[in-house]
């Protein structure tokens, strides 16, 4: 088999999520827990942190990751989803995982994979581990998939636990209120290992506090306990939390024999791209007219980025829109201006919302905008409209992000 067959395969096994949705979700480890011994256990065999929560955790990890590299260690890094390439999700001091080692796994354990009816992300996961071990990190920066309880990363025991934050996502699987997700979410933290949380969030702090004192396990509210501002390469003032998360797991982990510091925070902070080739988080993608993106797909998340467009200046602001079917629309739309030329378009995901189903959501609030079969020809249409001092705007899903960076 070739990278792409490889791939492939692996796309078509049981469903996956990225692409398919609530179908895909397995809500066990029973799975994970056959395929760690099949692969004689490779999450024991590094050290690891392990972060969850509904926003801010695939930047808060960049972030660690690219701390601890500029403080001289050989970092793991491991997320999802991937934008371009699968081997996005699967990295080392910020380079991907090679195509031989994807193809070799895969060849080497296709029968298990079969024989078992390994999802997507179980397989994905296992080959995480198995590359991170073999490659002798020194610590491992894991994200979460969906959830935490029973997320497929949940069989490593950490050196600290992170939750960024909670909000309403994913409520088919996890659950109708903040404080459901948060048990999910809280379902990461581990006897007498340390838990930071990012965000501190009245609704939630006594479920964490009460989970980490069921577990003998110290609890830290990164907000807090960091004053400290530190600049980053990742712009957007919601970064800000983030920021403070990443620095107060560093604190955590430095407790456990790694020694980093000020200047290696500060460095790791400014060059979170160059260190980890984050992509996607309010990325510019030109000047001239400005163009910028971002994956931010839930409510907690384009709050944030449309209050950043609002101290953007600009003249007029077009917005290339699209998102995934199993999003409440109507909750979303308030976040979004009026003012502004709406392109609507569908990503190229069996999950994407049909385009003329957004703007008639849009359109019964008054926002104003023109169909598009792609999010290609959207966004040409946006710059074709434009002129040099406005702003372009492309997001509300991942896979609209994807298809344009």
């Amino acid at each position: 088999m070739e990278y792409n067959d490889t791939i492939n395969w692996m796309f078509s096994q049981l469903p996956m999520y990225q692409n398919k949705g609530k179908t895909a979700y397995k809500a066990d480890l029973l799975n994970t827990l056959k395929l760690s011994k099949h692969l004689d256990f490779p999450e024991t065999k590094f050290k690891s942190i392990h972060i969850a929560g509904t926003n801010g955790k695939g930047s808060t990890s960049h972030m660690v990751a690219s701390i601890l590299q500029e403080a001289g260690y050989n970092i793991g890094l491991y997320t999802s989803p991937h934008l371009k390439d699968f081997r996005e999700r699967i990295k080392i001091n910020g380079r991907v995982i090679s195509k031989q080692f994807v193809i070799e796994f895969i060849k080497k354990n296709k029968s298990f994979f079969e024989s078992n009816l390994l999802s997507f992300f179980e397989m994905t996961v296992g080959m995480a581990f198995n590359y991170f071990a073999r490659q002798k990190v020194d610590i491992a920066i894991i994200e979460v998939g969906l959830g935490g309880r029973l997320d497929s990363t949940n069989i490593i025991t950490p050196e600290v636990s992170v939750i960024t934050n909670i909000g309403l996502d994913h409520t088919q699987f996890l659950g109708n209120t903040l404080n459901e997700i948060a048990l999910e979410k809280g379902g990461i933290i581990k006897p007498n290992i340390s838990v930071i949380i990012g965000e501190t969030q009245k609704e939630t702090k006594p479920i964490f506090t009460d989970l980490a004192k069921e577990n003998e396990a110290p609890i830290y509210f990164a907000d807090e306990l960091i004053t400290t501002d530190y600049p980053s390469d990742l712009r957007g003032n919601y970064q800000k939390k983030n920021i403070k998360t990443a620095v107060q797991t560093v604190k955590e982990i430095c407790k456990k024999g790694f020694n980093v510091s000020e200047n290696n925070i500060k460095k790791g902070l400014l060059n979170v791209i160059l260190n980890t080739d984050l992509k996607g988080r309010w990325q510019v993608l030109q000047t001239s007219p400005k163009i910028l993106c971002d994956i931010a797909h839930n409510k907690e998340g384009l709050t944030f980025v449309m209050n950043q467009i609002k101290i953007e200046t600009f003249n007029n602001l077009h917005i290339v829109l699209g998102m995934v079917n199993d999003k409440e629309i109507d909750n979303l739309i308030d976040l979004f201006p009026k003012k502004a030329n709406y392109y609507f378009c569908k990503p190229n995901i069996e999950r994407g919302l049909n385009a003329k189903i957004l703007k008639t959501h849009f359109v019964k609030k008054g926002l104003k905008g023109n169909l598009y079969k792609t999010v290609k020809t959207a966004l040409d249409s946006a710059k074709e409209n434009a002129d040099k001092n406005d702003l372009i705007f492309v997001g509300g899903s991942t896979f609209v992000v994807a298809e344009i960076i």
